[in-house]
């Protein structure tokens, strides 16, 4: 019996996923690792995530904000974490009124804090209302990270660091940036229980009111309550 030419498809999918997890794992998860410890250190002293995408890359940036305000796997505290996209007033509302170019620029504007990370997802790196996202989240010390398709592309420049996956498709790029936000959120967990460890060693035995040193750049904290004062944090890296 001769399998249909929808198998061999099937097939030439799967491999092409495995090819870009393959490369995934080679190149990229010191970058994941990075900024898993970031968001970790950024969101714990009280900073907020913004995520935002179009498509199939909406569902993925609101699949990573779910798995932060609740949790991956182990249970830890909830962190502030945003989909613009999933704010359908404010996207209908802004669309109406500004051009569907700024439905994402707007809300960072009004969210959007020094200190503050936005994740943007794009398998083209093209969409324009990213773009002005991008840009406005510079201009107000957002640090923005980028998941793309292929490299070179304008979202990869205009952010503060990006993973770029070079997939034979759309649907094997979003597929392996399904992958990259489990990893992220890998890290992210470890990297805050290695912080909770850290913080009661260090407070064991005491009940007096400290203040604990926070990773540079970050705001420091008070017996658990982040301050805002100090300097937006430096460790992302990149010009804000």
């Amino acid at each position: 019996m001769t399998e249909s030419r929808t198998y061999e498809e099937a097939r030439r999918h799967c491999r092409s996923v495995c090819q870009a997890v393959e490369r995934l794992y080679e190149d990229d998860l010191g970058r994941l690792a990075r900024w898993g410890g970031g968001l970790a250190a950024a969101l714990s002293a009280g900073a907020r995530l913004l995520a935002a995408g179009n498509g199939g890359s909406a569902a993925q940036a609101q699949h990573l904000t779910a798995e932060l305000v609740g949790r991956y796997q182990g249970e830890r505290p909830a962190f502030s974490a945003l989909s613009l996209h999933a704010e359908t007033s404010s996207v209908t509302a802004i669309g109406n009124d500004y051009g569907f170019e700024q439905v994402f620029a707007r809300q960072v504007a009004a969210h959007g804090r020094a200190g503050d990370v936005l994740l943007l997802l794009s398998t083209s790196g093209r969409s324009p209302n990213l773009l002005s996202a991008a840009m406005t989240a510079r201009s107000r010390g957002v640090t923005v990270w980028a998941l793309t398709g292929a490299a070179p592309n304008p979202l990869a420049e205009a952010a503060d660091d990006a993973l770029c996956v070079a997939g034979a498709t759309t649907a094997t790029v979003q597929e392996t940036h399904l992958v990259a936000v489990h990893l992220l959120c890998e890290f992210f967990d470890a990297a805050v229980a290695e912080r909770d460890a850290r913080e009661a060693g260090g407070t064991r035995g005491s009940a007096a009111r400290t203040r604990t040193a926070a990773p540079a750049g970050t705001a420091a904290v008070v017996d658990g309550v982040p301050s805002r004062e100090e300097p937006p944090y430096a460790f992302f890296g990149g010009a804000s």
